[in-house]
């Protein structure tokens, strides 16, 4: 018998079935990596690429077959849009290729003046992603290709407004969307709306936290009509999680759903969101976002309410909240004097009524949507921007916190624990990450694109560690012991126990150095050795004293030390890049 839901086109079966089949026909296999069941019709899964588990996905549903159907779906999303790139580099022979990311990508080279080329976005556009005219070519290079040579990589995007196709800069689209209204369907018109609810779900949230709005509860004979529901929020209940159920929708206007979770042991709560037009699958995805990935025993983790909007409304708040929706809310959600009277709303009806219901919320705002579909694996995916509702960042961040500012220094930080140097040119370089301002809190890995894998120091080596490995390498033992004790306290809770305790060891080897004159070491060298152990005082004797450098960054194998060009070294990239090749091949 099959099994058919609201807001599917297709059985789940069916659904499963294809999909397993699809990935099957492009070696892109996925294991299921776990599962969790914690209350009566919330289910949830992790699945991975069997070769690469940075290529993975989560679902969620009612049953054990929509949690999967739903991880396979977010999966083929991510496949489709070429997300599971998105943070990384991609090599050089990808960079040089007749396409990086599409066949159909337009490359735009950089004029002699610096300035944006014509023929991007649209004059509409421009005036909302750059209002002051501040931003420059260089600011959209993409960091997949990392190629200013080739120009700006850009994307066709259907305009809805006029049909009309602009080219969007792949470097805008990761910066301000992250994965926002992305979606993979049984049909096209069900993806759609999948991606457009999403935005609508994360706009609606965005604004009830940040303003603090007060939500008007969802009326208990409304919960009732969805007794599947009510077994998993009564079963929650009964664990000692009090719920409250809201109407998002802020008066009708959004088919969106909130239910807020209250731990009284620990006196936090965390506020879930869901969106669908049809107001009982909206409810359903909210109860099962609430429980995704976690057991009962994880709902300990939150924080507690806020009288503080100004705190609530922070844009790092608000950026943790859609990364794992566990930062504050207001008290004031809460208030029983709710800023909107319940609306029973309805955008339902076929997935195509429900398009055009969805998109017509779009035109009363005056909002631009652009579309990218992608059907090249067999499954039919979308990219959705909604310009002016759906960023994740806002437009600045291309010019403040732009992913590709440091990836004009790859080769070289990636060169530093093979190639010698000066002392001057070492502290040339922690100048230099000053003088363009690095934060010194941001990974190295991030900055330059890296899957490091974990299983070397790559993986936690911030600008800070970067900055001591450089003063110690220039032997600037004064500047080198500030940053040792930047990196001590600011790393304690990410480096293995062994790392830690070899810097606590470096930072007594370095202020004994400073402190003391060096032909004593002998004299203390016992003792030393009885805290920390000889074998590691004698390596990072060795570091103190600038005879070996960088330390633990050069324990990986390179075929080639004069080349980073495909990041050769780091086993985990390796594997990210071969699902990119098998993607690669599916496009030709």
């Amino acid at each position: 018998m099959k099994t058919f839901i609201p807001g599917k086109d297709a059985a789940l079966e069916d659904s499963i079935n294809y999909f397993h089949q699809q990935l099957a026909s492009y070696d892109l296999e996925v294991k299921e990596a776990s599962w969790l069941n914690p209350v009566p019709n919330v289910w949830s899964v992790h699945i991975q690429n069997t070769q690469c588990p940075l290529c993975f996905a989560n679902g969620k549903g009612a049953s054990k077959k929509a949690a999967l159907a739903s991880a396979l779906g977010e999966y083929f999303e991510r496949l489709s849009t070429n997300y599971f790139f998105s943070d990384f580099y991609l090599g050089e022979d990808a960079a040089n290729a007749d396409f990086v990311h599409y066949p159909t990508e337009k490359w735009f080279p950089i004029p002699e003046s610096g300035l944006l080329p014509e023929g991007l976005l649209s004059e509409k556009l421009l005036k909302f992603y750059n209002p002051n005219g501040e931003l420059t070519a260089m600011d959209l290079i993409d960091l997949q290709s990392s190629h200013p040579e080739r120009g700006i990589c850009a994307l066709p995007f259907v305009q809805q407004s006029d049909h009309k196709t602009v080219y969007v800069p792949v470097n805008l689209i990761a910066n301000l969307y992250a994965s926002n209204g992305m979606s993979a369907g049984n049909t096209r018109n069900e993806a759609r709306v999948q991606g457009l609810s999403e935005i609508f779900e994360r706009f609606a949230k965005n604004k009830i936290i940040a303003e603090a709005i007060s939500l008007p509860i969802i009326p208990t004979d409304v919960i009732n009509r969805y007794p599947e529901v009510l077994a998993a929020i009564e079963t929650l209940e009964n664990e000692g999680f009090p719920l409250s159920c809201f109407d998002a929708s802020l008066g009708g206007e959004f088919p969106v759903i909130c239910v807020v979770l209250f731990n009284p042991q620990n006196g936090t709560s965390y506020a879930s969101f869901g969106a669908h037009p049809n107001f009982g699958v909206a409810l359903e995805r909210t109860v099962t976002e609430l429980l995704q990935g976690r057991s009962l025993k994880d709902l300990d983790v939150f924080s507690p309410p806020s009288f503080d909007n100004d705190d609530v409304a922070d844009l790092s708040n608000l950026e943790t909240h859609f990364i794992d929706s566990s930062g504050l809310i207001s008290w004031d959600l809460f208030n029983q004097q709710s800023d909107y009277e319940f609306v029973d709303w309805d955008f339902s009806g076929t997935t195509e009524q429900e398009f055009a219901n969805l998109m017509a919320i779009f035109n009363r705002y005056e909002t631009e949507v652009l579309i990218m579909d992608y059907e090249h694996l067999g499954v039919y995916a979308c990219r959705i921007l909604a310009v002016g509702m759906s960023e994740i960042y806002p437009p600045e961040d291309l010019l403040y916190a732009n992913n590709n500012m440091a990836i004009h220094l790859r080769d070289l930080i990636l060169s530093l624990p093979y190639k010698k140097l000066t002392a001057k040119q070492y502290l040339t370089i922690i100048e230099q990450l000053d003088e363009e301002g690095l934060d010194d809190f941001a990974r190295v890995r991030e900055l330059l694109g890296i899957a490091t894998g974990k299983d070397n120091a790559w993986l936690t080596l911030r600008i800070g560690e970067l900055k001591a490995m450089l003063a110690l390498a220039a032997k600037d033992l004064d500047q080198a012991q500030a940053w040792i004790d930047w990196t001590v306290e600011m790393n304690e809770s990410i480096f293995t126990t062994e790392r830690n305790h070899a810097y606590r060891c470096l930072q007594t080897l370095v202020n004994f150095i400073l402190e003391r004159d060096k032909k004593q070491f002998s004299n203390y060298q016992d003792a030393f050795n009885k805290m920390y152990g000889k074998k590691c005082v004698d390596e990072m004797w060795q570091y103190a004293n600038g005879e070996k450098m960088f330390f633990g960054l050069a324990d990986l194998t390179m075929t080639d030390k004069s080349s980073n060009n495909n990041l050769q070294q780091f086993s985990m990239h390796q594997k990210l890049l071969a699902v990119y090749q098998k993607l690669h091949q599916a496009m030709l």
